[in-house]
């Protein structure tokens, strides 16, 4: 049975007592801690920002994944691959490309976003981009491109996903490259 609270016009806040459940009130106070969190460790690394005067170019040998590979469709932040939606998913040793790195290629327009990362691509400097299907990533090949990095991604948020990962070579790999660099 669900308990209605009434209270006047001049009951302080503080006196008013809460409807939600005690498990859905700490993971809702639990989401805002992790939101602050991030919102916290985001940071941007070098001068490309989105809206820089002096952007970073790279030319990068790329490659391209689909979700029937190993990994499936979700990244390794633990959302779905994307594309075709105003940014694309995209894969990289995040000790090079930190993730949450935006970037666009110059020969498709397309921008993407480092949201993943392979055991090929460890100490390689290549992206391996998203594809759709098959057909799409055989199409691809492998091609060196010039890209414009729009907005450098976390290496403090990269390293703390890690940190949860070590048991993996891949990883292990990333990490000590991390420790390696200032």
């Amino acid at each position: 049975m669900m308990s209605v609270n009434f209270f006047s016009p001049a009951t302080p806040l503080s006196k008013i007592q809460h409807s939600r459940p005690p498990v859905a009130l700490a993971l809702a106070r639990l989401s805002w801690i992790f939101a602050l969190f991030i919102a916290g460790c985001a940071q941007v690394e070098g001068k490309a920002t989105r809206h820089s005067l002096n952007p970073t170019y790279l030319q990068v040998r790329t490659t391209a994944y689909t979700h029937t590979e190993p990994g499936g469709s979700n990244n390794a932040i633990g959302s779905r691959l994307r594309f075709g939606s105003d940014v694309s998913s995209a894969s990289a040793d995040w000790s090079w490309l930190p993730v949450g790195t935006r970037f666009r290629v110059a020969e498709t327009g397309r921008t993407y976003v480092i949201e993943d990362y392979g055991s090929a691509l460890v100490g390689n400097k290549t992206v391996d981009l998203y594809m759709p299907n098959t057909a799409m990533m055989r199409a691809w090949g492998v091609k060196t491109v010039r890209i414009e990095i729009l907005e450098w991604g976390s290496r403090p948020m990269s390293k703390m996903l890690l940190e949860t990962r070590k048991k993996g070579e891949t990883v292990r790999k990333m990490l000590s490259a991390m420790d390696r660099e200032p």
